[in-house]
């Protein structure tokens, strides 16, 4: 079985590594192919940084700060606390000392000539993570975040969804989220192979206008996934009206979208999703789902262990083999 999932951050990386439990070796081979986000990359210390990737690379790999849910186990921050003591920044942003060996080895490659894919590729080497690991564009795609300003011309202006999301904590209401580049990328090699040969593609409960979002942004992408033979199914990022992780509702209403796990549905529509799960606390939505055009199921979705992870796996994949009859 080949499975393709489009996935973010913390809530994707989580999922993935339940989806890799849920599918041992039972007489049948499974390849996973992850789509990463990199709209959330960045450069700082004239580094290239890319938290999505990473964060799946070292969850999968055995090597994240679980507490934390992002950078790596047993860091330090020495080389941080030097750059503050020059006066060189940002100080909001955390890179400790084991993620900037990451950061360098991606950088040096990059200005070698090589592409994400494959500088992404060389860096799994290491981490051997279970998955194909793939990057979504090796073009620069960085989702920038349109907020009130009223000391800006106009009244607003944009910041880079980091800032957005770590510095400013999403405390000021988005009014536009806006994938800068996504319009002139394309998707990176084998993204659209993957996407074609799949036998299931999903979509873990990552942001969905932030992480699967900017995926989806990337010309082609959108269009593999409606195309593609697989059944697509989604697993809601919000229960109870309320994101699982993260500040969700911000970007949720800067597009025009209700915090509830239908409209979340709704707004990935019947043409992408055939199937989708929500939590037993929103079962009351499932009819309201299904009258949209998409099969759905209610069943646990808080990743509290790693086998409730591979339980929502399950279930998903249940529902695919379900819904393709």
């Amino acid at each position: 079985m080949r499975i393709v999932a489009l996935a973010g951050g913390i809530g994707g990386a989580r999922f993935l590594r339940g989806l890799k439990q849920a599918v041992p070796g039972d007489g049948e081979q499974t390849e996973i192919t992850v789509i990463g986000n990199t709209g959330d990359d960045i450069h700082l210390y004239g580094l290239k940084v890319c938290p999505d990737l990473d964060t799946v690379m070292y969850t999968l790999g055995g090597g994240i700060n679980e507490e934390q849910g992002w950078g790596r186990a047993a860091e330090t921050w020495s080389v941080k606390e030097e750059m503050k003591a020059y006066g060189v920044g940002p100080e909001w942003f955390g890179l400790g000392d084991r993620d900037f060996a990451t950061h360098i080895v991606r950088t040096q490659m990059i200005a070698a000539g090589y592409p994400l894919s494959a500088v992404t590729e060389a860096l799994c080497a290491r981490w051997k993570p279970g998955v194909r690991l793939l990057p979504m564009s090796d073009d620069r795609v960085e989702t920038h975040v349109l907020i009130e300003d009223r000391d800006a011309p106009g009244g607003r202006r944009a910041v880079h969804f980091q800032e957005y999301w770590v510095r400013l904590h999403a405390e000021v209401d988005a009014q536009a989220i806006v994938p800068v580049g996504a319009e002139e990328s394309k998707p990176a090699p084998g993204v659209i192979e993957a996407i074609g040969e799949a036998d299931v593609i999903l979509l873990p409960p990552s942001n969905p206008v932030v992480s699967i979002g900017t995926v989806l942004a990337v010309p082609g992408i959108r269009q593999a996934v409606v195309e593609a033979e697989a059944p697509v199914v989604g697993l809601s990022p919000i229960i109870g009206g309320a994101p699982v992780r993260g500040m969700a509702d911000k970007v949720l209403a800067a597009v025009g979208v209700e915090t509830t796990a239908a409209a979340v549905a709704k707004h990935y529509g019947p043409g992408l999703l055939d199937g989708w799960l929500v939590d037993t606390a929103d079962a009351a939505a499932v009819p309201e789902v299904e009258e949209a055009g998409i099969a759905c199921r209610a069943v646990p979705l808080w990743m509290s262990s790693v086998e409730a992870s591979a339980e929502m796996a399950r279930a998903a994949l249940a529902l695919a083999a379900e819904v393709r009859g």
